[in-house]
């Protein structure tokens, strides 16, 4: 199961670091070789679970990116 599927009564209350970020990053490079995989097979269908799971990983992760105001201004300089 994906570190993005937090319960909701554990909502807000985990701490996000850079390593819950690096394994989401892994677990999304492995999400798309299985997605490509699936896809090379011809058996698109099998992999929308897949792709489900990498949209909420990304939405996560693009959550986290909105709410810190420091790596915005990092990348700007």
């Amino acid at each position: 199961m994906s570190v993005a599927f937090v319960p909701d009564w554990l909502r807000g209350k985990a701490e996000v670091n850079q390593e819950t970020i690096q394994r989401l990053l892994e677990e999304n490079d492995q999400l798309i070789h299985c997605i490509v995989e699936y896809q090379n097979k011809g058996r698109a269908n099998e992999c929308v679970q897949y792709q489900h799971v990498l949209h909420r990983n990304l939405i996560y992760l693009a959550t986290i990116a909105d709410a810190s105001p420091t790596s915005t201004s990092k990348a700007m300089e």
